[in-house]
C-alpha cells in the first residue's frame, strides 16, 4: 500500500509530464496537431475524442455549488456526442480555464482522474505484480498517456514474466521498450514524448523507487511544501469590483482579471482568459468600451470590472 505522500508524488512525476507542473494545470486547455483526443483539458489532460472530457463536465455540472455549471451546461449536448467543432469553440476553452478556480472543479477533477486513471493503474500494476511507488507511476504514467497492456505484451515478449526476474528489472525493461516505442513512433506528436521515459529511466537510476522526498523531475522540485501549496494559474481573489483593472507593472493578476477577460470573450472577443492583464486584454476592453460609448481608455473601474463579470 501507498502512502498518500507516496500516491500524490506519483501523480505529480505526470502531472509534470502533462502540464509542466507538480499539482498539475487544472485550466489547462490544449490542442496539439494531429493529437485524436482532440480538445484536452485539465490536470491530467482528458480529452474530447475519448469522450472523458464530457463525462469529467458532466460530473462537475451535476454538483449543486459549481460556480460555471450554468454556463458550462449548454456545451454537455455536443461534448457527449464528441463535436470536434468544438477544438474551435474559444469562449468554452476559455470556460475550462476559468474552471481551476472553483475548488469544486479541482475536486472533481482529482476524484475523476482517481476513478478514470490511477486507480484502474494501480490495479493492473498490482495484477502484474508491481508493487513499489515508482513502479506504479511508471503504470499510471501509461495509463495516462496511453497503451499500457501493449507496452506490458511487449515487455513480457522481451524479458519475460516479472516474477522471473523481479519487479526492479522488469519495469526497468518495461521503460526501455516503452521508451523505443515512443522514440521510433510513426507519430511526431508521440516521438516527442519520450522524455517521459527518459524522466523515468533517470529516477530508476537514481534508485528512487521509494520516490521519498524531495525529488527533482525534468528540473522541477516535488516536495511537502509544493504538494500542499495552491495549484498553479488557480485564483481565488481578488473579487470583482475590488479594484480598478488596466495596464501596469508588474501586471494584475487574479479571479477580477480572469472573470473580465470571460466577459469579453462571450462578446465576442479573441482573447484567452489565463488571468493576467496584459496589451492584449487593455486592446479588447477599449474595443469594448468604444462599443458602449464609455471612455476607451482601456483601465476597468470597479463598476466595469462587475459588469463584465457578470457577463461572462
Amino acid at each position: 500500500m501507498l502512502t498518500v505522500t507516496q500516491k500524490k508524488t506519483a501523480q505529480a512525476i505526470v502531472n509534470i509530464f502533462e502540464t509542466g507542473s507538480v499539482l498539475g494545470d487544472y485550466g489547462n486547455v490544449t490542442l496539439i496537431q494531429g493529437d485524436t483526443g482532440h480538445l484536452t483539458f485539465g490536470r491530467s489532460q482528458t480529452t474530447l475524442g475519448s469522450g472523458n472530457l464530457a463525462l469529467l463536465l458532466e460530473q462537475y455540472c451535476a454538483n449543486a455549488g459549481a460556480s460555471f455549471a450554468s454556463r458550462i451546461a449548454p456545451y454537455l449536448p455536443r461534448l457527449a456526442n464528441r463535436d470536434l467543432s468544438l477544438d474551435n469553440e474559444a469562449h468554452l476553452h476559455n470556460l475550462l480555464r476559468a474552471t481551476a478556480d472553483d475548488s469544486v472543479m479541482r475536486e472533481t477533477q482529482d476524484a475523476f482522474f482517481d476513478q478514470v486513471y490511477w486507480e484502474p493503474a494501480v490495479r493492473a500494476a498490482t495484477r502484474f505484480g508491481i508493487r513499489t511507488p515508482l513502479g506504479l507511476a511508471v503504470a499510471y504514467d501509461s495509463k495516462i498517456h496511453g497503451s499500457l497492456g501493449t507496452m506490458v505484451t511487449r515487455t513480457i515478449e522481451s524479458v519475460g514474466n516479472l516474477d522471473d526476474i523481479g519487479e526492479r528489472e522488469w519495469v526497468s525493461a518495461y521503460v526501455k521498450v516503452r521508451g523505443d516505442w515512443l522514440r521510433n513512433h510513426r507519430r511526431s506528436d508521440l516521438r516527442a514524448t519520450v522524455y517521459r521515459m527518459d524522466a523515468l529511466q533517470r529516477l530508476i537510476e537514481l534508485d528512487e523507487w521509494g520516490l521519498e522526498l524531495p525529488l527533482v523531475v525534468r528540473g522541477l522540485e516535488i516536495s511537502l511544501a509544493f504538494l500542499h501549496s495552491v495549484p498553479p494559474k488557480s485564483f481565488d481573489g481578488p473579487l470583482p469590483g475590488s479594484r480598478s483593472l488596466g495596464l501596469q507593472s508588474p501586471l494584475a493578476r487574479g479571479l477580477d482579471v480572469r472573470l473580465l477577460q470571460l466577459g469579453l470573450s462571450a462578446q465576442g472577443a479573441d482573447i484567452k482568459a489565463d488571468g493576467v492583464f496584459g496589451k492584449n486584454s487593455q486592446k479588447h476592453l477599449k474595443v469594448y468600451q468604444t462599443a458602449r460609448g464609455l471612455p476607451a481608455n482601456g483601465i476597468a473601474d470597479p463598476a466595469l470590472a462587475v459588469q463584465l463579470a457578470q457577463a461572462a
